[in-house]
């Protein structure tokens, strides 16, 4: 036997026993399942995944294996997550749109095991998650080159579900056609406005004209289902995949590092995390949002992001929307709530969730 089969076989050996240990620690989890079904306590708890990762990870020798330990780590917190949804009865996920819309495509990395189930409407999304038809809503908050989806916040301050989570998705805009088209037979190209908005650009330079559809991977469907090879789609190249469309001109979107920043939402609100955000409203007068963002410096958080929204059926007055660092089950934090409480109209605790910290 030589280096190499020797190297094999003791790797053979030592997965054997991973397999083992792994079913061990899954048969584990059903005393975790069995108290979260009797508490109706939420899966994800990131404050203890937390925690039990640098611990685990404090045991590993080798200082250069640290950070793929943490990793692996991570990867089988979500697997148990997973194992614990299905169990429980809580593995459907919603989103907006049909398959292959970046919505899908973000649920599918959050939730690989999941239902998936779509809705044609975002306040769709919101009622599953609010009747208990699903135990998550995954929906696009914000995109790096076009900015907020404003309907999507308007939607979580009128409705009682709570973010949970934040993941950024990478999003390449692409032209699609049908198989026998070229780029010069494409006239008139169907997306998401925001799709559109993203590939302003290059819809100018190729004098093609843009039409708004609810969903980026539907206006790839009707352009199929159309088969007319003037029409075209600006979608994802999944998409393309899905519904028998071909790749005319990638990545036309006009901005490198177009990112869309998706949310989670959840029925009730996350155990813990190292950010939390809040909506709130204040009187219509002079230099009381000014209070707000006073006590939040003072009390010694950084606000890492506040957006202002039409207060809906109020002309002219607005809510507010900001993120803040810290842990909203910290004692601070609390006292930080109440404050705002005494000189805000109303306050919302929006979302607890974890980010991952910026070296």
């Amino acid at each position: 036997m030589n280096q190499l089969d020797c190297a094999r076989s003791e790797i053979d050996r030592i997965d054997a026993e991973l397999a083992r240990l792994f079913e061990e620690r899954m048969q584990a989890v059903q005393g975790v399942i069995e108290y979260k079904k009797a508490t109706g306590m939420p899966i994800l708890d990131t404050g203890r995944e937390a925690q039990v990762i640098e611990k685990n990870t404090a045991r590993i020798q080798a200082d250069d294996l640290k950070a793929y330990y943490a990793q692996w780590q991570k990867d089988l917190m979500a697997l148990s997550r997973q194992y614990q949804a299905k169990v429980l009865g809580r593995d459907v996920a919603a989103y907006q749109g049909v398959e292959g819309a970046f919505a899908h495509i973000a649920l599918k990395r959050l939730f690989p095991y999941a239902k998936a189930v779509n809705f044609s409407s975002w306040k769709e999304v919101f009622e599953a998650v609010e009747s208990g038809a699903a135990a998550y809503g995954v929906l696009p908050l914000e995109n790096s080159t076009t900015g907020d989806v404003g309907e999507v916040l308007d939607l979580c301050f009128s409705h009682n579900c709570y973010v949970v989570q934040m993941y950024d998705l990478p999003v390449v805009q692409n032209l699609l056609g049908l198989p026998n088209a070229t780029i010069a037979d494409v006239k008139t190209v169907y997306s998401h406005p925001q799709g559109l908005r993203q590939s302003a650009k290059f819809l100018q330079q190729m004098q093609m004209n843009g039409i708004e559809y609810p969903n980026t991977a539907m206006a790839a469907q009707h352009v199929a289902q159309m088969g007319d090879i003037s029409l075209g789609a600006i979608a994802s190249a999944e998409t393309a995949e899905l519904y028998g469309l071909k790749v005319l001109a990638p990545e036309v979107n006009q901005a490198s590092g177009n990112t869309t920043r998706f949310i989670v939402i959840a029925a009730q609100p996350a155990e813990s995390g190292n950010r939390f955000s809040v909506l709130f409203t204040v009187d219509h007068a002079a230099g009381q949002l000014a209070k707000v963002i006073q006590i939040v410096g003072e009390m010694g958080f950084n606000m890492e992001c506040i957006k202002s929204r039409p207060l809906p059926g109020t002309p002219w007055e607005y809510y507010f929307y900001v993120e803040l660092v810290g842990d909203a089950k910290q004692q601070n934090s609390q006292k930080l709530l109440k404050e705002m409480q005494l000189v805000c109209r109303s306050v919302k605790q929006l979302g607890v969730y974890s980010k991952e910290e910026k070296a």
